[in-house]
């Protein structure tokens, strides 16, 4: 039987024609194979930084769990997955919308990041946040990619695992939803039996959204944003309003550089992107299933449509038709 051959750093020193053997250093410091130096015996260097400091090698022996992993709590993340289903493509399915909801969770993060400073006139603060979840929005949208080109066979061949689950259950996507004004109580009632998430969801309702506090922000900034807009009700839906398109007109008349006209310009952004979420999970959507009823008894593509169609910010878009 053949034997295998040794890896070069498990081989023994060989001897050269010059007497030193491969491997070991010769006086000068240099090798004679012109490899670079081992390390001494007792040391966990071997590496040589420009300028000849010696690396440390990474720490590998821990007493218990690595901190990675307790800082991470990767263990936790990727035994998560439980398919009902034999088929492989479900545990992509799967996977992705876990994905998904963790996307979800920190934007939601980042939106209240950015309602908060705008509440305490900070607005250096509430662009960061904002452009930050320009970022995680754009990685959310990719997700769909796994997803986007499921024929009805690849979707079928697990779909009856998904029983009467439907992604407009999801609690955190909901309140990314509030944050937007895209307000509605009816949506708390899939979740009655879960009280801590339909407590969270009912203080989400009420609370003022993240266009709510731009639009307190700009009138404290001497805008003339209508009381009416400004005294309405958080939990119900926002409603564009003509006084808030010429508030907008006026900022992008102003200065290109405007501090304002760039907060403009974040929002527009996020809800871009977030026509961009819709429209691409349409597309999935409709690619896997056609016109057939939802999961969890919704009119899936067609109500799918109805959500494309809603614009966010909508006065940001149409002030833009009288500058």
């Amino acid at each position: 039987m053949s034997q295998q051959p040794v890896p070069d750093h498990a081989a023994p020193a060989q001897a050269t024609p010059g007497g030193t053997p491969r491997g070991r250093t010769a006086p000068g410091g240099t090798t004679p194979s012109g490899a670079a130096p081992t390390a001494p015996s007792g040391t966990t260097s071997g590496r040589t930084a420009p300028g000849g400091a010696e690396l440390e090698a990474p720490h590998l022996d821990f007493d218990g769990t690595t901190p990675y992993e307790d800082y991470v709590q990767a263990s936790v993340l990727t035994h998560l997955q439980r398919p009902l289903s034999d088929d492989p493509g479900e545990m992509v399915f799967l996977v992705t919308t876990q994905v998904m909801e963790l996307w979800f969770t920190v934007i939601v993060h980042e939106w209240h990041t950015a309602a908060q400073a705008l509440r305490e006139d900070d607005l250096p603060t509430t662009m960061a946040a904002l452009q930050r979840s320009a970022y995680e929005l754009e990685s959310l949208n990719a997700s769909w990619k796994p997803l986007a080109h499921l024929t009805p066979g690849q979707f079928n061949a697990y779909r009856s695992a998904l029983g009467e689950g439907s992604g407009f259950q999801s609690a955190m996507y909901r309140r990314l939803e509030f944050l937007l004004g895209e307000k509605s109580a009816s949506m708390l009632v899939p979740h009655r039996g879960a009280p801590r998430v339909h407590a969270e969801l009912e203080k989400a309702l009420t609370e003022p959204s993240l266009y709510d506090e731009v639009l307190r922000y700009l009138a404290r900034r001497g805008l003339a944003v209508p009381a009416a807009v400004l005294d309405r009700d958080p939990a119900l839906r926002y409603e564009p309003d003509p006084g808030v398109e010429r508030v907008w007109e006026e900022i992008y008349s102003g200065p290109r550089e405007d501090e304002l006209v760039r907060l403009g310009e974040a929002l527009t952004e996020v809800a871009e992107l977030v026509w961009r979420w819709r429209n691409d999970h349409l597309v999935a959507t409709r690619r896997a299933m056609g016109a057939k009823t939802g999961t969890g008894g919704s009119a899936g593509v067609a109500w799918l449509e109805k959500r494309a169609g809603k614009t966010v910010f909508p006065e940001l878009w149409t002030a833009r038709s009288h500058v």
